[in-house]
């Protein structure tokens, strides 16, 4: 096949659609694509070497995504290649516009979609062009500052609706450039790991977000395909490194996910040659962490762990690629995860959490199946293949199923929906049918006979959709499969219901899909005549008997429902003309299962079928709206399958009673149409749907019938006729297949040589499809153009006598004919040629052809008949003047007119919308129904042909590149003047045609946007609000279409945007129509949203071109356009610039229309607003704006309006940008500056190489000299992990540019900005804005300002210090919190901006920002705190600690000192938190400091001030992080902390007593006792352990342990938020320590800790110890079930506990063991159930009798209690599953109701367990009858049914 491909195409192909080769003309595609190949080669590759990225480039790229999408990747491997290389190049040009770059790069993601085409051999693409790109865009260092705008910045004027949309948008770069690099990733060269990991290594540093940055930078980037042989310089390089740090994170920060997803991706490309078993159990207990599982009873939730958990997506992967191999650990730790989070599946359990368990049930099947169908049934590629040793092998898939089936099971009735549960099922049930149907069917037949429970029915259906292929095929593994399908069928039967709408949709589906796959033949003779079936065959055959039987039913059913819809007297009234969603729905699916099972029959069914149909249409007489659609449908179907036989019937009874009835001529005439008739027009409608020459015969009855009804009154009436018309046309010009059968050819052989049970489920064979095409014959051709003469043409004629003026027409008749030749042109469209006219010329200049490229799509058009679309569109624009001119309020016959437009320039025999939602379609059911296991497109052959229709369709919709013609423009120009014209809803449809039309010809926008700005210009006196507002609206273009107002061109923006601004002035504008405004505003909105940088200097690299000349002259197809010649190339570039000159020029000359319009005086303010944020999008970084703008912008800093202030504010922030000088920087050796070599190896942390680095007070650089000498690294990271490879720092001052320039050596815009801010005025003005509120209570510190500020000085240095100061000094005084938050933001700004300033004038700054911040630290208010906080925050970002050495000792001075109270403490504190942690490692000596200071001050009596120095505490410690390879730190270290701590807690430790919560008065004298004073320091300690659960990288275990005991004495037992702050802090607290993930080696401590605690004498603890215990358990589970060891300890404990002498402890233990059980970590084994027994059998002694008044029971205490032991023993093991039962427990409720009577609280606990058990298992009961035996189930009711009171 492929041979002979290659002969005709001179080229093998990569991959082409196979679909193409089965359509009816397939011998003409080779030729055809050839052409359109070497032309795209050609032009592409000439307009690359003529540097013309756009039109040209672009133009023929968009070609060629169309002709993949037509042929798929129909090329020669040299040209995919080359394709590639060019592409990559194209993508990657630096100054390329984000919106050219996306359209490039999808396309390039297309072309290295099937990486198995291309090896590494034939391809390798370098990674750092591609870094550059991604980091450019996603990290762009100017888009804050509104220099560049892509299409989704954060715009000034965003609502929060618009939010969304950006938030979608801004994704779709990023997610465009993310696929992009994982499609380049398997081609990046072998050096590329080593070279990322230099790149990014240096980020590395935990406390900084640059370890984001950079480990998904190493998610993204890090190729991991590559084959063994270079795996040592791929994965290993960075392998342990990466698990390392993984496993020793504790608290999920934000990058902890890049790293699962790395190694998923990891080990799904390299199965068998990682050993991944020593951190299985590690891998698996943080993701049952990682589901967030509610667990205990009061658990809090750390916020990160749920936003930071691990992507349900990327665990699946990894889970799917451990199993196998030799050690089975991963399936048995696999097997316990189910069976922990079984429980969590039941229906009754419900939670945020359950959506995460679903996507986990529904993709982990579908990932092994991936799996297995890579291992087992892919061709093999280059890729490397899984090793031997470690594909999965069958009992490794049966173990895989028996752990899924359980939750899946449970699954099927979630509150979610079924859906989740049935796709995992589909999957489940390729593997291994014969575990997986059994209980889904088990559970289905009960669901089809209940009648109480629809929803159990609906869930069992869609399930059994599910595996219905692995049903009905049976194969080896599920023979009698086949056997349960007819038993199915006539159950599912009674689902057709009237009243269950949901019921009656999944029963249809259902149907449908069961008698897609078998063929409905009734096959019973063979049982007497063939000898060679097996038992199961015989069984199908004698039941296929009974197909007949079923196709009755179900049409009874279908009547009875249409009977039921028949709701006349209602319809009547209401004359709804269409039916409710809900019925048309029932309408589709009633039709689709009738057709589906027709089309199944055998002959001899069909005819009972047929029959059965005739005489239902034709003894009742249906309404035509509900009833009379869904029978017409059924009748349609049954003349679709056989036609012959059903128009026999159906045709003449129609023609005779339409005849009949209209001999009588008054009926033609009436405005209500008989009923008869109009049913009768409606059945004849629908069975002429057919092939067309099974019509022919009937032709002249048809046509009689046509002439006769065509002309009826009624609109309904004549309507039917039309439809009739339009399907006769149809069927007879259209291409299609015929039927759509499972076996080709159909079933009417005879049984003995054929037998169809053999064909249950069988795939359709692609390569034999069989298609029978209906190909129009010329009979057909010709009787359509005989229906066209005889009905188009005289309407044609008499409409353009109308529209002449000589002929009389009511509007109902021009209507009427209207909608007749609306009717041809639907039926007929496909015969009709394209519009025909001239070109028009010079639209854009281009020095390659953009020609159109037209597509055969089966259709030889006729030339020598008259071609009625031109015919049409004459008429329709003459009859459209002379409406619009007479009577424009006749909208129905405009909407008509509309509509015929529209298909005049698009429709050839096909919608788009329809083909849209058939691709749907086609694509859901595909999804249900394929079979993914063995691939290779096993379709069943229905959805193949489909597929193959829909490959015709796609070729038909096609419209690339259309040329623009007159008759075209002709045309677009109608549809704006209906566009602009007088009635809302004709303007709304007209918009929707000329919208569509704008998509589809060539740069006709240019041509059309004068005509629209004609309605805008005020000079235009004519114009009324209608055209004003249609004009608007053209502008604003519909949604996701082409936005006339915003096209990314200069030639347009400097067209549209002045006129809008403009059209301000215009006399139709007025700002009173609230409709007006609006649009105005959507406007503006619209073009902030969409609005991205316009590339001003388009350069192609010659690198491309060298490319784009071997495309040129390398593979067949040749190109048959010239290499140009070095004159064109020079001609090129030559244009280039020129082209690149007039953007300049225009983008000047905007900006001067712009600012034109906002000096003049008479523009409202509302266009003085649109066009200033017109101005703020012009700003860019390569081009400095214009003085004049510049000027501009400065004056609006003190404009009245709010909205201009801050639109100015940004952009004076740009501009200060735009003229900032350049510093120089120069690259240092870190190993120099140290002073010694450097360290070997990875090691982090503080090392002798980086101290310098530290901030040190003795060497601070406090004089000139020692500033110079020293040496300042901003960035935070630098030196933590590992140096860069070259260290960039700034170059000594001298080398800088000069500071403080005089006004003379200062650039213009230098000048304006000066002279502006060195005005009193001016600044005093601008100071009295900027100290105002917005809106109250609502304002920030805002970034804008801070930016404004920050370049101000940055660039001007200190000039304008001595006007700011009085200001400052005013602003820091006022106590008002708008007053405070403006001198924030001048201070952060001074700071930030004083970076390059000489030392002398740093200091002097300092000498006047001290006493400042030293005023404001005391002023400080519970509003402005925060604003303060993120100044000095903003202030110390990215800034090396030793240049703001004044800053830090300000602050260190004494913050907590008690002056202005407890609140002005926690505020102080707050704001030195700030500064430190933006610093984190560098300043560990601050950090010591602080923590001397702070710790004699724990004990604090406020709590605000507790918090705080809690969370204080945390940013001290965070640097004391336990991470692989990292030095200890030389910053504060929690052991010794602890150690200090302790000792002062000490009294609470060793009293026994309670510890009461002392509240001490304010006022008190003299030293409190060291008990109060521990209570205190106890209390500040819980907020730090609190505060750093969510915060730190790693817990301090050892340290946290010693505290235990304490927390345990001292947290409550009852839920109850009454208790004082101590017992909440400790109680959250435990809770939050039990959740932590712990090592392997630190369980034993904890446990040992445990232990002794549960010995305690308070029973408070020893039941805390159980809540602890249970927690900590479930968030460890794999890691405690790997170590047997402490498995035991853990049992040992809770056995122990179960004898606790507190019925409190003892229930709690029970709980706790029920639950240990029910998430399998513990099993119940036989010593342990001996172990109960024994103790349940402990003897009490007799009760004596009591003598009377003795309320002393007698009963020694210790017996009792082992007694109760036992029996809770046996409780939890009950209640431990609560949803089945397991082989044990009969015995034990046997042995527990023996108990019943015995004494309190064992009665009791019996009592509980017997009510719970019967609770738990009410629903399936009829199930679990089944477990016990008789006399079992005697005893169980006497139990459980409650004894009558009144015995």
């Amino acid at each position: 096949m492929k041979k002979a491909q290659s002969d005709t195409l001179g080229f093998v192909p990569q991959k082409d659609i196979v679909y193409n080769k089965l359509l009816p003309y397939a011998e003409k595609l080779d030729d055809e694509s050839n052409d359109i190949l070497s032309k795209i080669k050609g032009n592409l590759c000439r307009a690359v070497q003529l540097r013309e990225i756009w039109p040209g480039v672009l133009f023929w790229t968009r070609k060629l995504s169309t002709y993949m999408r037509l042929y798929g990747r129909k090329f020669s491997k040299e040209d995919h290649v080359l394709f590639i290389k060019l592409l990559y190049e194209l993508v990657t040009i630096p100054k390329l516009e984000i919106s050219m770059m996306q359209g490039l790069a999808r396309l390039l993601i297309n072309l290295l979609k099937k990486r198995e085409l291309l090896s590494r051999e034939d391809l390798e693409l370098n990674w750092r062009p591609l870094y550059e790109l991604y980091d450019r865009i996603l990290f762009s260092k100017t888009e804050h500052l509104g220099l560049n705008w892509f299409p989704n910045s954060p715009r000034p004027r965003s609502s929060s609706k618009h939010l969304m949309i950006k938030l979608v948008q801004r994704c779709s770069v990023e997610n465009v450039l993310k696929t992009l690099v994982k499609s380049c990733r398997p081609y990046f060269p072998e050096s590329a790991s080593q070279e990322m990991l230099d790149e990014w290594r240096p980020l590395l540093c935990p406390f900084d977000v640059t370890m984001l940055k950079a480990i998904s930078y190493f998610e993204l980037f890090l190729p991991t395909t590559l084959p063994p042989e270079l795996h040592c310089k791929g994965f290993k390089l960075w392998f342990d490194e990466f698990i390392a740090l993984w496993l020793s994170v504790q608290n999920l920060p934000s990058w902890e996910m890049h790293l699962v997803n790395l190694f998923a991706r990891l080990s799904n490309d390299n199965i068998g040659y990682i050993d991944w078993d020593p951190y299985i159990p590690k891998i698996f207990t943080r993701i049952l962490r990682s589901l967030n599982l509610p667990v205990g009873t009061s658990q809090m939730m750390v916020a990160r762990y749920v936003t930071n958990a691990y992507e349900i997506g990327h665990v699946v992967l990894w889970v799917s690629s451990l199993l196998g191999g030799p050690s089975k650990q991963a399936q048995e730790q696999l097997s316990g995860l189910f069976n922990s989070i079984t429980s969590f599946f039941h229906p009754s359990n419900h939670g945020r959490w359950l959506m995460k368990l679903m996507r986990l049930l529904q993709r982990l099947p579908a990932s092994m199946v991936r799996r297995l169908h890579r291992e087992r049934y892919r061709k093999p590629t280059w890729l490397t293949p899984v090793p031997d040793s470690h594909k999965l092998t069958e009992e490794d898939i049966t173990a895989f199923v028996e752990s899924m089936m359980q939750p899946v099971l449970l699954a099927m009735f979630s509150k979610t929906g079924s859906m989740d549960a049935a796709q995992a099922l589909q999957n489940l049930a390729l593997m291994r049918p014969e575990l997986v149907i059994p209980p889904v069917l088990e559970r289905t037949y009960p669901a089809l006979e209940t009648l109480t429970e629809p929803h159990q029915l609906t869930a069992t259906l869609s399930c059994m959709i599910g595996v219905a292929r692995s049903l009905v095929s049976g194969g080896q593994r599920y023979p009698e499969g086949p056997t349960h399908m007819l038993p199915l069928l006539m159950r599912a039967l009674p689902g057709v219901d009237p009243n269950d709408f949901s019921k009656c949709m999944i029963t249809f589906q259902f149907i449908a899909t069961f008698v897609t796959l078998v063929p409905l033949v009734d096959c019973s003779s063979a049982l007497h005549e063939r000898t060679d079936l097996t038992e199961v065959e015989r069984e199908m055959c004698s039941a296929s008997a009974e197909f007949e039987d079923f196709v009755l039913l179900f049409m009874d059913r279908c009547f009875a429902l249409i009977d039921s819809s028949t709701l006349e007297q209602t319809r009547e009234e209401t004359e709804t003309e269409k039916m409710t969603h809900l019925e048309s729905l029932v309408e589709l699916g009633l039709s689709s299962t009738f057709s589906t099972i027709l089309t199944q029959c055998s002959l001899d069914i069909f005819k009972v079928a047929l029959k059965k149909v005739f005489n239902f249409a034709t003894t009742n007489i249906f309404e035509t709206r509900v009833a009379g659609r869904m029978v017409a449908d059924m009748c349609r179907a049954a003349s679709k399958c056989h036609p012959a036989e059903s128009l026999k019937l159906f045709v003449p009874h129609c023609c005779n009673a339409i005849n009949q009835i209209a001999e009588n001529e008054e009926v033609l005439n009436e405005e209500e149409l008989d009923k008869e008739l109009m049913w009768n027009l409606q059945l004849l409608s629908e069975v002429t749907r057919v092939d067309g020459d099974k019509v022919l015969p009937y032709r002249s009855e048809v046509v009689q019938i046509l002439q006769l009804t065509l002309h009826l009154k009624c609109k309904q009436g004549y309507t039917l006729a039309c439809n009739l018309l339009h399907h006769l046309l149809r069927s007879s010009a259209l291409l299609y297949p015929k039927e759509y059968c499972s076996v080709p050819g159909g079933f009417h052989q005879p049984i003995s040589d054929y037998l169809p049970i053999k064909d249950w489920g069988r795939p359709g064979d692609l390569w034999n499809l069989d298609i029978r095409w209906h190909v129009p014959s010329v009979e057909e051709t010709s009787f359509a153009f005989y229906l066209l003469d005889l009905i188009l043409q005289p309407e044609l004629q008499r409409l353009q006598r109308f529209a002449q003026g000589e002929q009389d027409m009511s509007r109902d008749d021009v209507l009427q004919s209207l909608t007749i030749i609306q009717h041809c042109l639907l039926g007929a469209g496909s015969l009709m040629p394209a519009l025909k006219g001239e070109t028009i010329p010079k639209l854009v200049q281009s020095m390659v052809n953009l020609d159109e490229t037209t597509l055969y799509t089966g259709v030889e058009y006729d030339d020598t008949r008259e071609n009625y679309r031109d015919a049409v569109c004459r008429v329709m624009r003459q009859l459209l003047n002379y409406i619009l001119e007479h009577s424009e309020d006749d909208t129905k016959s405009l909407f008509s007119i509309i509509k015929i437009i529209s298909d005049l320039l698009q429709f050839k025999g096909s919608h788009k919308h329809e083909f849209d939602s058939r691709w749907k379609s086609f694509n859901l059911v595909k999804k249900s129904m394929e079979n993914r296991l063995h691939g290779r497109k096993q379709h069943i052959r229905a959805l193949l042909i489909d597929r193959v229709m829909l490959q015709h369709e796609l070729r038909k919709l096609t419209v690339e590149g259309c040329q623009y013609r007159s008759i075209h423009r002709e045309l677009m120009r109608d549809l704006l003047r209906l566009s602009t014209s007088t009635y809302s809803q004709v303007r709304t449809r007209a918009q929707n045609v000329l919208f569509t039309a704008l998509g589809t010809y060539n740069f006709c926008c240019r041509d059309l946007i004068p005509h629209v700005l004609e309605f805008l210009n005020p000079d235009t006196s004519s114009v009324s609000q209608q055209q004003f507002k249609g004009a608007l609206y053209c502008f604003l273009g519909n949604h996701g279409g082409v936005c006339l107002a915003n096209l990314h061109d200069w030639d347009c923006i400097a067209l549209t945007w002045p006129a809008i601004v403009r059209s301000g002035l215009s006399s139709a504008m007025s700002l009173e129509k609230p409709s007006i405004v609006r649009l105005f505003d959507d406007l503006a909105d619209k073009i902030h949203r969409q609005y991205e940088t316009i590339g001003i200097d388009f350069a192609i690299e010659g690198e491309c071109s060298t490319v784009a000349k071997r495309l040129m002259i390398t593979g067949n197809p040749l190109p048959k356009e010239p290499v140009p010649s070095e004159e064109e190339v020079a001609e090129g570039v030559k244009k280039q610039e020129l082209k690149n000159a007039e953007c300049v020029q225009n983008y000047h000359q905007l900006i001067g229309d712009l600012l034109e319009f906002l000096n003049n005086s008479n523009m409202p303010w509302k266009f003085e607003h649109i066009a200033i944020g017109f101005m703020s999008l012009l700003l860019r970084d390569d081009r400095l704006l214009p003085p004049s703008a510049v000027t501009f912008f400065v004056k609006s800093l003190n404009h009245d309006s709010l909205y201009v202030r801050k639109v100015a504010i940004s952009a004076v922030a740009g501009i200060m940008k735009q003229i900032k000088r350049p510093h120089k920087k120069v690259p240092i050796s870190p190993s120099e500056l140290c002073g010694g070599k450097e360290l070997s190896g990875n090691v982090a942390g503080d090392r002798q190489d980086n101290k310098w680095l530290q901030y040190d007070s003795s060497s601070l650089p406090r004089t000139q000299k020692d500033w110079d000498a020293c040496v300042f690294v901003e960035k935070t990271h630098w030196g933590y992990y590992s140096w860069p490879r070259k260290l960039m720092i700034y170059a000594p001052l001298e080398e800088q540019p000069k500071q403080n320039l005089t006004r003379e050596e200062m650039t213009e815009r230098e000048q304006i900005i000066f002279d502006h801010f060195s005005d009193p005025v001016f600044i005093n003005q601008f100071i009295e804005f900027l100290s105002l509120e917005e809106r109250k209570g609502k304002d920030k510190f805002s970034p804008r300002r801070f930016c404004l500020f920050k370049g101000l000085f940055r660039n001007f240095g200190d000039i304008f210090l001595p006007l700011l100061r009085p200001h400052m000094e005013r602003l820091v005084a006022d106590s008002h919190e708008s007053k405070q938050r403006c001198v924030a933001e001048i201070i952060s700004g001074l700071i930030r901006g004083s970076k390059h300033w000489s030392y002398a004038k740093v200091e002097k700054l300092w000498e006047l920002l001290c006493p400042l911040l030293r005023t404001a630290l005391s002023n400080i208010t519970i509003e402005t705190y925060a604003d303060w906080g993120t100044c000095i925050a903003t202030a110390c970002e990215s800034r090396d600690p030793r240049k703001l050495h004044w800053l830090f000792e300000l602050l260190m001075e004494s913050p907590v000192n008690g002056e202005g109270g407890s609140f002005v403490d926690a505020c102080r504190l707050y704001v030195l938190q700030g500064g430190l942690a933006q610093q984190e490692w560098r300043v560990p000596e601050l950090l010591h400091r602080l923590l001397q200071y702070l710790e004699p001050k724990l004990t604090q009596v406020y709590k605000n001030v507790r918090e705080r120095i809690g969370s204080v505490l945390t940013y001290i410690f965070m640097i004391d992080v336990n991470l692989p390879c990292t030095q200890p730190t030389t910053s504060p270290r929690i052991s010794d902390f602890t150690e200090r701590i302790l000792l002062q807690l000490k009294p609470l430790t060793e009293g026994d007593e309670e510890i009461q919560n002392h509240v001490v008065e304010e006022n008190e004298v003299g030293e409190q006792d060291e008990r109060t004073q521990a209570i205190k320091l106890l209390k500040t300690v819980l907020k730090w352990l609190i505060a750093s659960a969510g915060r730190s990288f790693s817990t301090a275990v050892p340290e946290q342990l010693r505290l235990l005991p304490l927390l345990f004495k001292i947290a409550p037992v009852e839920n109850d938020d009454s208790y004082d702050e101590l017992k909440r802090d400790a109680k959250t607290c435990l809770s939050l320590m039990s959740q932590g993930l712990l090592y392997p080696e630190q369980i034993p401590m904890v446990l040992m800790g445990l232990r002794e605690i549960a010995g305690s004498s308070s029973w408070h603890a020893r039941y805390t110890v159980l809540t602890y215990l249970q927690i900590m358990v479930f968030y460890n589970l794999f890691t405690f079930m790997n170590d047997q060891q402490s498995v035991n300890e853990v049992r040992a404990l809770v056995v122990r506990l179960l004898e606790d002498e507190q019925l409190e402890v003892r229930e709690m233990a029970a709980t706790t063991l029920s639950g240990f059980l029910q998430c399998n970590f513990l099993s119940m084994d036989a010593p342990m159930q001996a172990h109960f027994e024994a103790l349940c059998k402990t003897r009490l002694p007799k009760k004596r009798k009591r003598e009377l008044g003795s309320t002393v029971d007698t009963i020694p205490s210790a017996d009792l209690m082992r007694r109760h032991a036992g029996v809770l023993g046996l409780s939890a093991c009950i209640l431990s599953s609560p949803y089945d039962v397991p082989t044990w427990m009969p015995q034990l409720l046997m042995d527990l109701s023996a108990h019943l009577n015995d004494t309190q609280p064992i009665e009791m606990t019996v009592k509980k367990t017997l009510s719970n058990f019967r609770r738990t298992h009410h629903d399936n009961w009829q199930q679990h009858k089944q477990q016990f035996t008789d006399d079992q189930l005697l005893v169980l009711t006497d139990l459980l049914v409650s004894p009558c009171y009144y015995a």
